[in-house]
């Protein structure tokens, strides 16, 4: 199973749209990502990430909601 998760752009490098790579941070850790797929995608948005692409923008509360579930599976698996 593949699963895709919520990141917040720190930073960004590039203008050429293909080419173009984001600092993304994932609960404190950080990762360049692709961001071909979201060109309108900005510095504070949070997307998507699967396999070092980001592959969709998310609001901040969709976010949260993806952190809050994530973390009910861990807890679930660990009882």
């Amino acid at each position: 199973m593949c699963l895709a998760i919520p990141g917040k752009i720190e930073s960004m490098t590039g203008d050429e749209p293909l080419i173009r790579t984001g600092k993304v941070v994932f609960g404190g850790i950080a990762r360049d990502v692709s961001l071909a797929y979201v060109p309108e995608a900005k510095v504070g948005d949070y997307v998507i990430v699967h396999v070092g692409f980001a592959i969709s923008i998310v609001d901040e509360q969709e976010a949260m909601q993806i952190f809050k579930d994530l973390e009910e599976l861990s807890a679930a698996e660990s009882s």
